[in-house]
């Protein structure tokens, strides 16, 4: 079997179907979490505290657990599952639209919370200021928050991205490990290992290492940059 750069064409399948993953949850997560942020900044309601929990949820669950209930909801007798199908659409897990639905829950904390952090840190003066200006709160939101906001998206954007590609129990009890549908690197890792096929898994491993290597290098010169940005200011 041809290689590429010590890759299979079966390693590059699972490596472009993780980025198609990856991009499109971070995209949904991005307009999903703008919207809750905001609000568990600005809120007052009592149930601020509930809603705030359930958002971080995902961060102490075992990955399996999630992975096990979403399986019972999306499953053929689950609320989720009866829903789809009564549109035709059938069952999701073991599908490409049910490992996008899995990473979305999965990875919402890692996208509301820089970016609710951010807003939290512009306090209440671009509001009173927008206000004097008669600025309706649609106009304020898009044009003074959100380009404020901007060092809480690209790092939302950047965690998201990163913890989508780095996935592996939700995905594995979601969508298992059926090529180019759900099959994602992490997954494949685990089958060459499964399978004592190590030069394939130290392969995608290494590339792994050399992906999250880079994502933490970005993260940390754009938070240095920023840090420096406001010293000078």
């Amino acid at each position: 079997m041809d290689q590429v750069l010590g890759l299979t064409p079966e390693d590059w399948q699972a490596i472009f179907l993780t980025l198609r993953l990856a991009t499109l949850v971070t995209i949904i997560l991005l307009v999903i979490a703008t919207p809750v942020a905001w609000w568990l900044t600005t809120t007052r309601s009592k149930l601020k505290p509930i809603v705030g929990a359930l958002v971080a949820l995902p961060l102490v669950l075992p990955p399996t657990v999630i992975g096990f209930y979403l399986l019972i909801a999306m499953g053929p007798s689950g609320p989720v599952g009866e829903f789809t199908q009564s549109l035709g659409l059938g069952t999701l897990p073991f599908t490409f639209a049910g490992l996008v639905i899995a990473s979305v829950i999965y990875s919402f904390p890692f996208v509301v919370q820089p970016i609710q952090n951010s807003f939290e840190a512009l306090g209440k003066r671009p509001l009173e200021v927008a206000a004097t200006l008669r600025a309706s709160r649609l106009d304020t939101f898009f044009t003074v928050i959100l380009p404020l906001a901007k060092p809480g998206f690209i790092t939302a954007t950047i965690l998201g991205f990163a913890h989508t590609v780095g996935e592996f129990g939700v995905i594995l009890m979601i969508g298992g490990n059926i090529p180019g549908e759900t099959q994602v690197i992490s997954v494949l890792i685990y089958e060459h290992v499964e399978s004592l096929q190590y030069a394939q898994a130290h392969s995608l491993s290494a590339a792994m290492i050399i992906f999250s290597f880079v994502v933490l290098l970005l993260l940390y010169g754009f938070n240095q940059k920023q840090k420096s940005i406001r010293v000078i200011n």
